[in-house]
């Protein structure tokens, strides 16, 4: 871990460097500086528990470091991304591997403000109740631990807290989705693609924006998809995208691949609701067998609670004007869970994935939730 001076000193300024840009970040995102500061901390705890762990068993973060050691450069999409960017931090800045995980870690950390910020939005006129669940979930072990290493986790989690936060107020932040969407492409091209379905389907279907100005979007959404969602599932290994038997085989592939370990479930009998369950709340209370199954049990069962809860909520409220672009929310929600579900068998690979599309699923969800009490405008 420390090879020489440098990898100390260069750690150090790392970390410094993440406690001056999380603070200024933590205001953007409407938080305190000492909210924002704490939620760092935490984070960063979990960089330390990962890479510990991580140095005496087999993961890919290490992996990522070695491969980066090598001297080995190819920037490409995917994978490929996460050699380039720690091979520029090793060979580049003379990063050790403490270093180039807090890098990462700053990244897992802007996205998790981004989360915080977004449920802080969505329960200012609530209960204590729900404002503490918010706060629970913002502290969950596994929202933290996996977007803290080096890896792909860490980007695609910071792109789903952008994405996130700009469609709270899409006009105002357009450009922080376009950010959004080109962080995604760059670890997961086929995730990009759903959010830039789930853009356009908003734009094309939102009754607010008038014919024309509806029309001139519409036509760039549509050039928009015809560039990433080719591209993306190439990338995915479809072999003919524009045929059915080549999805549908991609996806029996996919299912035999990530039935390899020992969290490994055969879904490939299953029908989509139970496989749609399996992917989001399993494993459960009862199935935990180690202490980080029973950990992951506790936040199925949270999310499990709020997807009861919120859709009870939906079935008793009416509609509400909401100022937020909650198509683009549910479309993505919705084709990324199925998309997730028929194609990984894996449970141990569905509680880091998830949270590429649970967040803000986690918000529709809480946001409908409980009595609206009046509004205070203030940093949460």
């Amino acid at each position: 871990m420390f090879d020489s001076p440098w990898s100390v000193i260069s750690a150090f300024i790392v970390f410094l460097l993440g406690v001056f840009f999380i603070a200024k970040s933590s205001s953007y995102f409407k938080l305190k500086k000492s909210r924002g500061l704490l939620i760092y901390i935490w984070h960063t705890l979990f960089c330390f528990i990962y890479l510990l762990y991580s140095l005496s068993n087999p993961a890919d973060s290490t992996a990522y470091y070695r491969k980066a050691l090598s001297g080995q450069f190819n920037f490409e999409f995917g994978t490929a991304a996460i050699d380039g960017l720690t091979s520029i931090l090793v060979h580049g800045f003379g990063f050790g591997i403490l270093s180039c995980f807090l890098v990462f870690n700053i990244f897992g950390t802007l996205g998790l403000l981004a989360f915080d910020g977004a449920l802080r939005y969505a329960t200012r006129n609530k209960s204590k109740f729900l404002k503490r669940l918010a706060t629970l979930i913002i502290f969950l072990p596994s929202v933290s631990f996996w977007s803290s290493a080096i890896g792909k986790d860490a980007i695609s989690f910071l792109a789903m807290g952008l994405a996130l936060w700009a469609a709270l107020d899409i006009n105002k932040r357009l450009w922080l989705m376009v950010v959004a969407i080109l962080l995604m492409l760059l670890v997961r091209p086929h995730m990009a693609g759903i959010i830039v379905i789930a853009l356009s389907l908003s734009v094309v279907f939102d009754r607010k924006i008038s014919t024309v100005k509806r029309l001139v979007l519409s036509v760039v959404a549509i050039v928009g998809v015809a560039i990433v969602v080719p591209f993306a599932l190439n990338y995915a290994g479809v072999s003919d995208p524009s045929s059915s038997e080549g999805l549908i085989d991609y996806v029996e592939q996919r299912q035999s691949y990530n039935m390899e370990g020992s969290s490994g479930v055969d879904i490939a009998n299953m029908s989509l609701p139970v496989q749609l369950f399996t992917y989001m709340f399993r494993p459960l209370i009862f199935e935990a067998r180690s202490i980080t199954a029973l950990a992951a049990a506790f936040d199925n069962l949270i999310l499990l609670y709020l997807f009861v809860v919120g859709c009870y909520a939906m079935t008793k409220k009416k509609s509400y004007e909401f100022t937020e672009n909650r198509k683009f929310m549910w479309v993505y929600v919705g084709l990324a869970w199925i998309v997730l579900a028929m194609t990984t068998a894996n449970l141990g690979i569905a509680i880091r994935q998830k949270w590429m599309f649970a967040p803000i699923l986690i918000f529709l969800l809480i946001s409908i939730i409980g009595k609206n009490k009046s509004l205070t405008t203030r940093s949460y």
